[in-house]
C-alpha cells in the first residue's frame, strides 16, 4: 500500500511515497510508472471530481493496487462531521465503494 500525502494547498502536485509498512521502493515506482503510462488518472484529476460530487474536505488519501488493479482510497470530512471513505478506480475514475462512518 502506498501513502499519498497531500498538502491542503491544493497544489496539483502528486506526492507518492511508500509508508513504513510498505515493501520499499518497488511499489513507490510502480506507481509512478502507472501514472507515467497512462494508467492511472493524475491525482488532482480525481480529487476534483470526487469534491465537486460528494462535498467534502479531503482528509487522506491512500493509493494501492487491489485485485489487480489501482485504487485511489480518499476520506472527506464533510459538513456535518462525518467522514466518508471512498474507494476510486484509479484507472477511470469511476467509484468503487463509499461508506459513511457514523
Amino acid at each position: 500500500m502506498l501513502a499519498l500525502l497531500l498538502a491542503l494547498t491544493g497544489s496539483a502536485t502528486l506526492a507518492i511515497w511508500p509508508t513504513a509498512s510498505d515493501a520499499g521502493d518497488n511499489d513507490h515506482e510502480m506507481a509512478r510508472q502507472a501514472l507515467r503510462q497512462g494508467q492511472v488518472l493524475p491525482l488532482r484529476t480525481v480529487l476534483d471530481r470526487v469534491e465537486q460530487q460528494y462535498q467534502g474536505q479531503v482528509i487522506k488519501v491512500e493509493f494501492e493496487r487491489d485485485d489487480g488493479r489501482f485504487v485511489y482510497e480518499i476520506r472527506l470530512l464533510q459538513s456535518d462531521g462525518k467522514v466518508v471513505k471512498l474507494e476510486i478506480d484509479a484507472g477511470d475514475g469511476s467509484l468503487i465503494s463509499m461508506k459513511r462512518k457514523k
